[in-house]
Parts: C-alpha cells; sequence; structure tokens
C-alpha cells in the first residue's frame, strides 16, 4: 500500500483549510515512507523558514515511523546520539509536536509536518486532519516487549 499524490494533497488542503479557520498561515509538507516529497505548500503569510521545517518534521514522522513528538524523551535522554542522528538522512530529525507518521490498517505509508503556528497547534492540526481522513493516530511505545502499550498521538 502506498500514499498517493491524490491522498497526499487531499490532506493538504485539509490541513490548509484548517491552518486557514485558526488564523494561521502554515506550511504543510507531505512525504511517503521513504522520506520523499510528494507535497510542500506554503501558504500566503507564512513565515519564509516553516516549508523546511514543516518537511524536517514529516521526514522525521516517516523515517522513523512514530510521530515526532515521540521522539522528546529520546532526544532528551541521549542528546550526543539524537544529534549525531539528525545528519543521517537526507533532512534533519527533530523531536517535537507537529511530525506525525500517516498510517493506515497498520501499514506506514508517509508523514505529516506542519509549521507555521505553536507547536500545539501544528500538532492539533496533524491529528485533527489525519483522524477526520480515517488514518490512524495510535503507535506502539518504544522500548521492546516491556512496554508494549498503545500510545495515542494528541
Amino acid at each position: 500500500m502506498k500514499l498517493t499524490l491524490a491522498e497526499a494533497e487531499e490532506i493538504t488542503a485539509a490541513c490548509l483549510k484548517s491552518g486557514q479557520s485558526m488564523g494561521k498561515a502554515l506550511s504543510v509538507a507531505i512525504v511517503d515512507a521513504g522520506g520523499f516529497a510528494l507535497v510542500v505548500k506554503r501558504s500566503d503569510g507564512a513565515r519564509p523558514l516553516t516549508p523546511s521545517i514543516a518537511m524536517a518534521k514529516a521526514y522525521s514522522a516517516a523515517v522513523m515511523e512514530r510521530p515526532t513528538r515521540m521522539l522528546k524523551p529520546w532526544a532528551e535522554s541521549n542528546p550526543g546520539f539524537f544529534a549525531q542522528l539528525s545528519t543521517m538522512g537526507t533532512h534533519p530529525i527533530v523531536a517535537t509536536d507537529g511530525g506525525v507518521t500517516i498510517k493506515r490498517e497498520g501499514e506506514i505509508l508517509g508523514g505529516l509536518g506542519i509549521s507555521g503556528g505553536t507547536a500545539e497547534e501544528d500538532q492539533q492540526v496533524c491529528d485533527e486532519v489525519l483522524g477526520a481522513l480515517g488514518y490512524q493516530l495510535q503507535f506502539e511505545a518504544w522500548g521492546g516487549a516491556r512496554q508494549r502499550t498503545e500510545v495515542r498521538n494528541g
């Protein structure tokens, strides 16, 4: 199963509409499961760096196969390794709100990144849009067999 361009554009349009209703000029990035860009859009008035930030969030969520907020404890507990990890891929790996793994029927399809609002607003747009479109928002916590709990993003 792959994320189609039509699906990526549907997600993007819904995110931009959500941002507009919040009075926020957002940038939205969507990547496939390998972290390759499908859509990057910057709404009128969005700050110049927001497309790059959205891309880093989307890339991180896709290649790490977890929402970017789930990376925060790892980044905090092992900052040296996390800093090195961030330089290994095509884009930085970030541990912040606003990047969510796109998952359907248990399969990772890609990543969504939002930038332009507060971290909480970026996360809210991701969660609301993906949830409304029927994508899964539950991700197993990292930690092996000892921590087999579901973590809801949001």
